[in-house]
């Protein structure tokens, strides 16, 4: 949307510059629409789905280092947890995926469990099934009403 310069004191308003106000104005309206596809849903385990406008919700992308380069054994198991940084209104939506970070195929054998969230951190459990050197980490992303 183009600004719209400000008018000089004493200038008169003429028929151009109403229209690049009027023009302003529509753009507004428009882009401000209630259509669906600029809300998002968060289904919470507690309250069921909550609808809010994508501007109104938090989305949070991290990442953790779980091993660098590290001999793991098989059935092997490391506890993480990651902060939001923010609190949340209700629990989020959180989704963990491992990221082989290294060049043995042992790491792509490799689970991740999410076993608690709360409305400001999620802990979980990582599981390796084989034995070898690893460097993995996780992906995180988070999605919620904030506080």
């Amino acid at each position: 949307m183009a600004k719209i310069p400000l008018p000089e004191r004493g200038q008169p308003l003429d028929v151009a510059y109403i229209y690049q106000l009027a023009n302003a104005i529509n753009d507004l309206a428009s882009q401000s629409s209630s259509s669906t596809y600029k809300y998002v849903t968060v289904d919470t385990k507690d309250l069921g789905p909550q609808y809010v406008k994508v501007s109104e919700s938090r989305i949070i992308g991290g990442y953790i280092d779980i091993y660098n380069n590290t001999n793991i054994t098989a059935s092997e198991e490391k506890p993480f947890s990651y902060d939001f940084k923010v609190d949340f209104k209700y629990a989020p939506i959180v989704t963990a995926t491992v990221v082989n970070n290294g060049d043995s195929d042992q790491g792509n054998d490799v689970s991740v469990v999410i076993k608690r969230v709360t409305t400001s951190k999620v802990e979980g459990i990582v599981r390796f099934n084989k034995t070898g050197k690893m460097s993995v980490g996780l992906n995180i992303i988070v999605v919620g009403i904030p506080n």
